[in-house]
């Protein structure tokens, strides 16, 4: 076995078992019902409902998933079990395929970019800090020089932990007294990665679901600052989602896109939770790309997220 097999069985390993609550959940449950089945018939489309509804794909999408299926058996209803798991597979793989969420290869930077911008937003308590240190990490790990902004100035506690997480990883982390202009943080952090060549930066911002005015106000003025040092700046705006919350998940989605404009999802806290089916309705419903997925508190443990590797996994493929 080469060293990219080696890697590559490593990683398929952490994501099997980071989605080991929702594949016991949701996907045993889907196997368990394809198993002697020889017809797509209602009570067979009722089930399958049920099934995706309890794993919080959430209405709309969950729909979505029957129509497909019963479109494709239309002209025979007649298929064996292994079909059925196949078919349900293939298109929760088409459905994330057509709503964007692209496959990425590993923790790279467009060349073009430079230094490349990311703008991390999410409400409290999500793992929004986590994932920035998680992300430095990776980024650090394929070579990469990172710069971190401490933006999110209202909590002392969120400077602490990301200047932990700076000091862990081994990268600078820019920082100003408790309660400063968010903005000014993400001027001077700018400006000192563009000084020092660096090739990533990556601001952190307040986690409060303040009104929508206001959010939107403050994420405003911390890109336009950006844009005025690296102009087309942020290049990438991630908002961070608790995956175990469910369909409040769904909520904060529809909160942070509304206030700006959010171009990539981070879904963490995957591992202890049986709602993994999370991902597939927030992609569907919002049309914005899933980049990361977080499978456990390791360091290493924030994945690219792969569509087809993801449902495989699920599927237990």
């Amino acid at each position: 076995m080469g060293l990219f097999d080696f890697f590559s069985k490593s990683k398929k390993e952490n994501l099997d078992k980071g989605l080991e609550k929702t594949k016991e959940s949701m996907f045993s449950k889907l196997s368990r019902m394809v198993v002697g089945k020889s017809k797509v018939d209602d009570d067979f489309l009722d089930e399958l409902e049920e099934v995706l509804l309890t794993s919080d794909v959430g209405v709309d999408t969950t729909l979505k998933i029957i129509q497909r299926i019963e479109k494709r058996v239309a002209k025979d209803k007649y298929v064996g079990a292994d079909e059925l798991s196949e078919m349900l597979r293939e298109e929760i793989v088409d459905l994330l395929t057509e709503n964007n969420s692209v496959d990425e290869d590993d923790f790279s930077v467009p060349a073009d970019k430079h230094p490349y911008v990311i703008m991390v937003v999410g409400v409290n308590g999500v793992g929004k800090t986590t994932t920035i240190g998680k992300l430095a990490n990776q980024f650090k790990k394929a070579g990469k020089s990172v710069y971190l902004g401490a933006a999110d100035t209202f909590r002392a506690a969120a400077v602490e932990q990301l200047t932990i997480w700076g000091e862990r990883v081994g990268v600078p982390v820019v920082k100003q007294k408790m309660g400063a202009d968010p903005a000014s943080v993400a001027f001077d952090t700018i400006s000192s990665a563009k000084a020092n060549d660096a090739d990533v930066v990556i601001i952190d911002t307040a986690g409060r679901l303040h009104n929508k005015v206001g959010l939107m106000n403050e994420l405003t003025k911390i890109k336009n600052v950006m844009s005025k040092i690296v102009p087309d700046s942020p290049h990438e705006v991630l908002l961070v989602l608790d995956g175990s919350t469910g369909q409040n998940a769904f909520e904060q989605a529809k909160q942070f896109t509304a206030a700006t404009d959010v171009s990539a999802l981070a879904i963490t806290k995957l591992d202890g939770t049986a709602k993994g089916g999370v991902v597939i309705g927030i992609s569907d419903q919002f049309k914005i790309p899933v980049r990361y997925i977080g499978l456990g508190e390791g360091i290493d443990d924030l994945q690219v997220f792969r569509r087809k590797e993801f449902v495989d996994s699920l599927f237990g493929k």
